[in-house]
């Protein structure tokens, strides 16, 4: 079993992807830049957009072609472009609205879930620092200041 995937030959897995995206490992420049750039990088790598990118593109492509099947439906008469009207009008139509099912089931409920925790976070930090702010106060000081 020398062959394997972890042989020491074999180049880091970084490497090869970084070489099928065109980056030079070798020039330190390159490095540098990815560098740089590596917390960008892990942000959208790791977040929502991507996945907002890709439904919004849907929609919209989902949208036009059941435009254009729309359309060509209307003014088309042979019976072969009134099954591709058809089909593309139907296709459009289950894009955009899967799109719009997806956004009412999937996206709304997680960032209504997301502000909810950011809400019981800032609360639970504000109770915590209420309370460290209590026992850091005398024991005595527990009465109402007076004004002099």
């Amino acid at each position: 079993m020398t062959g394997g995937s972890g042989a020491k030959d074999d180049p880091h897995p970084f490497t090869d992807a970084a070489r099928a995206l065109g980056i030079d490992v070798d020039d330190p420049r390159a490095l540098a830049w990815m560098e740089a750039h590596l917390p960008e990088f892990r942000q959208q790598a790791s977040g929502q957009r991507p996945l907002y990118w890709i439904l919004g593109i849907g929609f919209v492509v989902g949208l036009a072609a059941q435009i254009v099947g729309f359309l060509l439906k209307t003014s088309v008469t042979t019976e072969f472009l009134l099954l591709v009207a058809d089909l593309l009008y139907a296709l459009g139509w289950s894009l955009w609205t899967g799109v719009v099912v997806v956004f009412f089931v999937q996206i709304w409920p997680e960032a209504k879930r997301r502000q909810l925790e950011r809400w019981l976070d800032a609360y639970e930090a504000a109770r915590r620092e209420k309370a460290r702010a209590g026992s850091d106060r005398a024991p005595g000081d527990d009465a109402a200041p007076t004004a002099r």
